[in-house]
C-alpha cells in the first residue's frame, strides 16, 4: 500500500497537470475570440453601413465621433460647391426666370453663354456672387446632414437584419430634412445675392439681409371695376423673420426624394463595386493596421462614381420641386411683390412654360449636381479616413 508521501506527491503532480492543461485551454480560447469575431462578423458593405456592426453603432454615440463626422461633413460641403459655384449662379438665374438671363435658358449653349456674359460683366468675381454665403450655410448643412444620416441610420438600421432600401431611404430624408431645418435662412440670402445683377450699387451681405426681414407680403384686392389691385400691409404679421423661410414647404418635400434618393443610390452603388467578382479593381488593398469590421476604402474613380449616380437620380426626382422653390424665394424681389404659395408658384410656372417649365435648367442641374454629389461623397469618405473614424 503507498505511504501518505507517495500519495501526497501523486496528487500534486496531477494538479500541476491539471492546472498546465487548464491554462492551455485558456491561452486556445483566447487565440480563438482575437480572430474569430472578426471572421465572423459580415463586414459592412460600405463605409457608411459601419453602423450595422454593433461595436460601431456604440462608436457613433460618442462625442469624439459626432463632431469628427460633422467636420467632415462640412468640409466635404463647402468643396463640392466651391467647384460648381459658377454653375450654380447661372442656374439659380435660369430658374428664377432673371429677365437678363431668360433668353439664354432655351439655347443649346446658353449655359456657356450666360458664364461668359457674368464674367465680362462683372468678372471673375461675378461667378461666385453669393459664394460666401453659400460657404457660411454649406459648412453646417452639410456638417448636420452626414451626421444626422449617421445617428438615425444608426437608429433605423441597428444590425444588418434592417438593411433595407426603404430604411436607407427614409435615413437620408430625415437627414436631409434635419439638416435643411436649421440653415434654410441661409440659403434664401444666398439665392438673393446670386440673383442681383445690377452692376453698380450692388446689396451686401447685410443689407440684403435688412431687405428680406422689411419685407412686407403685397395683398390682391379686387377693385370697383373688379379689376385685380396689389396693395401692400405695413403691419402684416407675415413681415420679419418668417421671410427668410420663403419657399420652404417645398423645400422640405423635395428633400425627401434629393437626400433620400442621394444617400440610397450612393449606398447601393457602393455595395455593388464592392462585390467580391470586382473588389480587387475597385477597392483599395487594405493595411494592417485597417480593422478587421471596416470594408476596404474605394478608390478614387469608384467612390467618384458612385457619387455621381447618386447626383443624377437625386436630382432627378427632386428638380420640380426645386424649381417652385426657387421662384418662390426671389418672390419679393421681382413681380409685385406678392407671396405665392406652392399650389400658386406651380400653376404659375405651367401657365408660362407647361411641363417644360419645371424642368428649366436641368442639363446645367445634371452638369453641376453630378460632380457636386461625387465630390461631396468622395471629401466625406477621405476626410473619415484622415479623422480615424
Amino acid at each position: 500500500m503507498p505511504s501518505s508521501s507517495a500519495v501526497v506527491d501523486h496528487a500534486a503532480s496531477m494538479s500541476d497537470i491539471a492546472r498546465d492543461q487548464v491554462q492551455h485551454v485558456r491561452q486556445h480560447v483566447g487565440a480563438a475570440m482575437t480572430t474569430t469575431p472578426a471572421a465572423a462578423k459580415d463586414p459592412a458593405v460600405c463605409p457608411t453601413d459601419d453602423e450595422a456592426l454593433t461595436p460601431r453603432r456604440k462608436t457613433t454615440r460618442t462625442w469624439d465621433y459626432i463632431w469628427r463626422s460633422g467636420l467632415a461633413g462640412g468640409f466635404a460641403g463647402c468643396a463640392a460647391k466651391t467647384m460648381v459655384a459658377p454653375l450654380d449662379r447661372v442656374k439659380i438665374l435660369f430658374q428664377a426666370s432673371n429677365p437678363q438671363f431668360a433668353k439664354y435658358s432655351g439655347s443649346s449653349f446658353g449655359v456657356a453663354t450666360a458664364i461668359k456674359d457674368i464674367y465680362h460683366s462683372e468678372g471673375g468675381r461675378g461667378l461666385y456672387r453669393g459664394h460666401s454665403a453659400t460657404l457660411l450655410r454649406i459648412f453646417p448643412y452639410a456638417g448636420i446632414k452626414f451626421l444626422a444620416y449617421e445617428q438615425i441610420r444608426s437608429l433605423l438600421i441597428p444590425d444588418k437584419h434592417h438593411e433595407t432600401p426603404l430604411r436607407r431611404l427614409l435615413s437620408g430624408s430625415l437627414a436631409g430634412v434635419t439638416s435643411v431645418f436649421f440653415t434654410y435662412p441661409l440659403e434664401v440670402v444666398r439665392v438673393r445675392l446670386a440673383f442681383e445683377t445690377k452692376r453698380d450699387g450692388r446689396s451686401s451681405l447685410t443689407s440684403i439681409c435688412r431687405q428680406i426681414y422689411r419685407e412686407h407680403p403685397a395683398a390682391v384686392e379686387k377693385t370697383a371695376s373688379g379689376a385685380a389691385a396689389t396693395t401692400t400691409t405695413a403691419t402684416s404679421r407675415q413681415a420679419g423673420l418668417v421671410n427668410f423661410y420663403r419657399g420652404f414647404l417645398p423645400t422640405l418635400l423635395g428633400m425627401l426624394p434629393y437626400a433620400g434618393m442621394s444617400f440610397l443610390t450612393h449606398d447601393t452603388v457602393s455595395d455593388l463595386l464592392r462585390h467580391p467578382s470586382i473588389a480587387e479593381r475597385t477597392t483599395l488593398p487594405r493595411t494592417t493596421s485597417w480593422p478587421a469590421d471596416k470594408p476596404a476604402p474605394l478608390r478614387s474613380w469608384a467612390e467618384l462614381s458612385a457619387g455621381g449616380i447618386a447626383g443624377l437620380i437625386s436630382q432627378t426626382a427632386s428638380y420640380p420641386l426645386e424649381v417652385i422653390r426657387r421662384r418662390m424665394q426671389v418672390g419679393g424681389a421681382v413681380g409685385d411683390g406678392r407671396r405665392l404659395k406652392l399650389g400658386e408658384t406651380a400653376r404659375t410656372i405651367f401657365r408660362e412654360r407647361g411641363i417644360r417649365g419645371f424642368f428649366v435648367g436641368l442639363t446645367i442641374g445634371y452638369v453641376k449636381v453630378i460632380p457636386m454629389v461625387a465630390v461631396s461623397f468622395y471629401t466625406y469618405e477621405r476626410m473619415k479616413l484622415v479623422l480615424g473614424i
